[in-house]
């Protein structure tokens, strides 16, 4: 039986951060190597116009390999826009049916699905980190991405995790779900943009 996931409180998470983006925030760093919050909304641009179009079954341009370059002028409206449309568009009849594309792969929907809400709240949380901002993703969210995560992290699926995580980061045995999320994720939960660990 597949499980149905609503994207809405994830994106909503998203967009309560990205409403506290600042434009003196778009050039600091963020816990994707190499990609400053300015990149990271780009991503956020591309990642939710793909994955509606995913939800859709309607073609995307492009693969998504590409690195974010330029954040364009009206990106604020633009990702409210998006992060409104992507919810509906997974509660649309069939977009859990067959297979969906995405980032240059295909894969059973139900399966493209969970990787959205990985996405959004592993970018929530960066976004969140990198501009200094509280982040409190659903635990329905949590547990979907926490388990795609865990599935992802085991001994033969280091090719899957190419170009979707880093190396992963041990966190204590009584972490919670989401810092166990982002450990999986390649992420560590005290980064900072200083450079120093939170609670350090």
């Amino acid at each position: 039986m597949t499980t149905e996931y609503d994207l809405g409180p994830a994106s909503m998470q998203v967009a309560r951060v990205a409403d506290g983006v600042r434009d003196e925030h778009l050039d600091l760093p963020t816990p994707c190597t190499d990609w400053s919050v300015a990149d990271l909304l780009r991503h956020l641009l591309e990642l939710t116009d793909a994955f509606t179009a995913a939800a859709r079954k309607t073609p995307f341009p492009g693969d998504g390999s590409a690195r974010p370059t330029e954040l364009p002028a009206d990106w604020r409206a633009r990702l409210e826009r998006q992060l409104d449309a992507l919810p509906a568009a997974w509660r649309e009849p069939g977009a859990w049916e067959g297979e969906a594309a995405a980032g240059g792969v295909t894969m059973p929907a139900a399966v493209m699905c969970t990787v959205a809400i990985d996405e959004l709240v592993l970018h929530g949380w960066d976004l969140a980190r990198a501009t200094g901002q509280p982040f409190e993703s659903d635990p329905a969210s949590v547990e979907a991405s926490l388990s795609f995560a865990a599935s992802m992290s085991v001994p033969g699926e280091e090719a899957g995790r190419q170009g979707l995580y880093g190396p992963v980061v041990p966190v204590p045995d009584d972490a919670s779900d989401l810092d166990r999320l982002l450990g999986y994720a390649g992420r560590n939960p005290r980064w900072a943009p200083s450079g120093e660990m939170v609670g350090d």
